[in-house]
């Protein structure tokens, strides 16, 4: 009979919303975001966010609320997904959070600092599915289970700059995806022991 509970040891949870947008119908990106919501890591809770996009000059920013999750997600997570996020000596600039709206209509989250203001923008959103990636999958040594809600259209603002690009549709297993994803109810784990 199969255990109802993952053998696994849990790293994190809470969520992980991206936006990849390309010029070129994703044959190049043209601009990256990843977006953090933890509510609990060994490192506590709070909120992260890295960009780059030709608006910040193809650099990397990262904005947080809890300098200590940033820390945690670049070196147990992040190095894993986009490294040139979890170089750990870019500064981070603290930020205010705040989401409104749900993938029936429109979600944006603002990331408000003392000098810049950040909106990304989820919408016209497709079929949720659950990814199940366990420990291994993909090479990876650490596994993932996320709602994902694709979007079949985002933006990125900052500063009242939008920038180029859309998001492009892509398969992940059997279900139709794309690369803008609300990832709610994510939780990461690793190998016990």
């Amino acid at each position: 009979m199969a255990q109802p509970v993952d053998p696994n040891e849990v790293l994190m949870t809470g969520e992980n919303s991206f936006i990849r947008l390309s010029l070129d119908g994703g044959q190049t990106l043209s601009s990256r975001v990843s977006h953090w919501r933890v509510l609990w890591c060994p490192a506590g809770a709070g909120h992260a966010l890295f960009v780059k996009s030709p608006l910040i000059d193809d650099n990397v920013q990262i904005y947080g609320d809890n300098i200590a999750v940033v820390r945690w997600l670049q070196a147990t997570i992040e190095t894993l997904l986009f490294p040139a996020f979890a170089d750990a000596k870019l500064p981070v600039t603290e930020a205010e959070f705040e989401r409104r709206g749900d993938p029936r209509s429109a979600v944006a989250e603002t990331i408000s600092t003392d000098v810049d203001r950040i909106v990304l923008t989820w919408y016209d959103c497709i079929e949720p599915f659950v990814l199940t990636m366990a420990p291994g999958m993909n090479n990876r040594p650490l596994g993932v289970f996320s709602t994902f809600f694709p979007a079949r259209s985002a933006q990125l603002e900052i500063a009242g700059r939008f920038a180029p690009g859309s998001p492009w549709m892509e398969m992940r297993g059997d279900r139709q995806s794309t690369t803008a994803c609300l990832a709610w109810s994510e939780t990461w784990v690793k190998p016990r022991g």
